[in-house]
């Protein structure tokens, strides 16, 4: 398995469709941030679409970013749009990408990395913990999980 940044890659059009593949809106909305041109203003300059890849097939994805479904807040960076494909689950991959989202973090030199989310029991397997309730865009309450940098 390989970790590959989307936009660093040369076959971003293979990877677009792949994410298509899913069967989740969130990707339908990140393949929309892609095709406007509008993820890094959306998501933050910075920010990063990691990819885990068998050959050419995609097995899970997440964005590294400076925002994420929460206004308002100054709580950065995030892990988001995470995802693996129904095949792939229960193998632990996304938390390949978690890791690597979390090197990203520590070499920016942040305390704290944060994921909102309606899941419970998940993230805790990768060392997050709750952190507290706020209303994302949609207006919809999220659970916001964070987990400590260990510095480099």
């Amino acid at each position: 398995m390989e970790i590959l940044s989307y936009f660093e890659t040369e076959d971003r059009d293979h990877w677009y469709k792949e994410i298509g593949r899913s069967d989740w809106d969130a990707a339908s909305f990140l393949q929309w941030l892609i095709r406007e041109g509008r993820f890094f203003e959306t998501l933050g300059e910075r920010s990063r679409l990691l990819l885990l890849t068998e050959g050419d097939e995609l097995i899970s994805f997440c964005t590294y970013s400076e925002t994420d479904d929460i206004p308002d807040t100054e709580l950065t960076p995030w892990i988001g749009f995470v995802y693996t494909f129904p095949a792939h689950r229960g193998h632990r991959n996304v938390g390949k990408l978690i890791c690597r989202a979390e090197e990203i973090a520590a070499e920016e030199n942040a305390e704290r990395v944060y994921i909102s989310t309606d899941h419970t029991g998940l993230y805790e397997k990768y060392g997050y913990s709750f952190f507290t309730s706020a209303v994302d865009i949609h207006g919809n309450s999220s659970r916001i999980y964070s987990k400590e940098i260990q510095k480099r």
